[in-house]
């Protein structure tokens, strides 16, 4: 990292940080950079969220900053001084200042790990090298690759921190000092008393960087997952049927590290190539799970953490049959409340647990479209209605629940055929739009006022049984609806249509 010491920005946000200096200049406010800013600098990544510590109350500064940088000002946090600008950009950039406590090392003490406690005088920022203030070695930890913090203190002024050295790590393909990690898990009961909204915001950034599976591990370790999730504690050895190569903890584990493998994003040592080429793929599903869902949220990361919670009421289920057999019955449904009771907990948006509740609901349902052979039209139609907007996210936890239960025992043939038959389930989805959303061909009008019949949840039912008709390619035409409603009210005597 010698000799390259440099401050990388577009030429744009460079812009806005000399007229910061003449701002801060003029009025004689000692300011620095420091934060992620500075850390992203020295590994030569381009920053958009912009640390300054300033001799001066951070509230009043970033108002008037606001102010002249055409800005808007919000306020963070008051009682620690710690205020925001935002500049509306291309992509915002954010300008958040805190109030200098002492001198600038003094300052750097208070912060959480040695990579994010290095500073640049705001002065110095157009030097070729500007002399970097690093009083704890944080650059010597960028370039050995490790997450330090500076004291043991920093978790106790901010648990949150004790997620986030694990999330910080994980995106940057770092490891944990050792005795950092000896702090943590001192420390790790302290995560209870973090807010949600930090928690979930910290979990989701760690899920969404590469080898999650792996990062849950060390959450494991540490002593954090069961604090965030205490509903896994009964999954830890909680045995399986003969076909399962893991208790459902670790199944349950190993079904992110499956995610990864079927997005195209992570590895499987016991799996090759050969393996992923029978899952579908296509620029189309890359966009799909690319989709922000809430927060900042994707689909992918959102799927990462639905594989980790999708077994989750195996234990409290578990029965053994009259041959013996141990069954799980209604764990798909007892998991799905359970599921939304975390989202719940760690105020996820509606949307976003709505559709957890969904996917945990339909985990088994795309094996179970068939037996032998390809699925109906009409099986298709009902799987789509029923899962909705996650009807491709649940094809593939099913896929990676498959891989994640058979492990190193995978059955080639086994996993060829199920492959295959969800891959045709989303050929037809792309390829013939009817099946999952037939056009209308009668309404509830045309049925209230064919049959004599008085509005209510029957004319709704009515509907439905079309459009799954419809969908199977047994009507095609507003006369062949109304004569398949005629036939399901015959039974009941209802009249017949009358004629137009």
């Amino acid at each position: 990292m010698k000799g390259k010491q440099r401050l990388r920005a577009k030429k744009e946000t460079f812009d806005i940080l000399l007229r910061l200096r003449d701002f801060l200049s003029q009025r004689s406010i000692e300011a620095y950079l420091t934060g992620g800013f500075v850390r992203d600098a020295l590994l030569g990544e381009e920053g958009y969220d912009i640390d300054i510590v300033a001799a001066a109350s951070a509230m009043k500064l970033a108002s008037e900053v606001a102010g002249a940088l055409e800005g808007k000002y919000v306020s963070l946090d008051e009682a620690n001084e710690i205020a925001r600008v935002v500049l509306r950009r291309e992509r915002p950039l954010h300008l958040d200042f805190s109030t200098m406590r002492g001198s600038i090392e003094e300052d750097l003490s208070q912060r959480d790990f040695t990579i994010d406690a290095i500073a640049v005088d705001l002065n110095d920022i157009e030097k070729p090298s500007p002399p970097f203030i690093d009083p704890f070695g944080g650059e010597q930890d960028l370039r050995r690759g490790v997450v330090r913090a500076i004291s043991e203190e920093a978790f106790v002024r901010d648990p949150a921190r004790l997620l986030r050295g694990l999330r910080l790590a994980a995106e940057f393909g770092f490891s944990i000092d050792n005795e950092t990690k000896k702090q943590i898990e001192g420390h790790h009961q302290l995560i209870t008393t973090v807010a949600a909204e930090r928690v979930r915001d910290e979990l989701c950034r760690l899920l969404a960087a590469p080898r999650a599976a792996q990062s849950l591990r060390l959450l494991d370790e540490l002593g954090l997952l069961l604090d965030i999730f205490p509903e896994l504690s009964a999954t830890k050895g909680a045995e399986q049927p003969k076909e399962h190569f893991w208790d459902v903890f670790e199944h349950s584990v190993e079904t992110v590290s499956a995610i990864e493998f079927v997005l195209r994003i992570g590895s499987l040592a016991y799996y090759n190539e050969g393996i992923l080429a029978l899952v579908p793929w296509s620029s189309e599903l890359e966009r799909h799970f690319e989709e922000k869902v809430s927060s900042g949220h994707s689909r992918k990361t959102l799927l990462k953490l639905v594989a980790l919670l999708h077994d989750v009421a195996k234990p409290a289920t578990k029965s053994i049959d009259e041959k013996g057999r141990m069954r799980f019955l209604g764990h798909a449904k007892e998991g799905a409340t359970v599921a939304e009771g975390i989202m719940e907990r760690l105020r996820f948006s509606a949307r976003e647990k709505e559709m957890v509740r969904k996917m945990v609901l339909h985990h088994l349902r795309p094996g179970q479209l068939s037996g032998e052979g390809l699925p109906t039209r009409r099986a298709i139609y009902r799987y789509f209605r029923d899962t909705g907007n996650v009807a491709i996210d649940t094809i593939f936890l099913n896929l990676a629940d498959h891989l994640a239960t058979r492990g190193p025992e995978l059955d080639f043939e086994e996993w060829r055929q199920h492959a295959e038959k969800l891959a045709y389930v989303l050929e037809e989805r792309f390829r013939e739009e009817s099946i999952v959303a037939p056009p209308k061909l009668i309404d509830g009008h045309d049925v209230i006022d064919s049959f004599d019949l008085i509005p209510g949840p029957k004319i709704g039912e009515l509907l439905e049984a079309v459009r799954e008709a419809q969908a199977a390619g047994d009507i095609t035409t507003r006369e062949e609806a109304l004569a398949f409603v005629q036939k399901q009210l015959s039974p009941e005597g209802a009249p017949k249509a009358k004629q137009s």
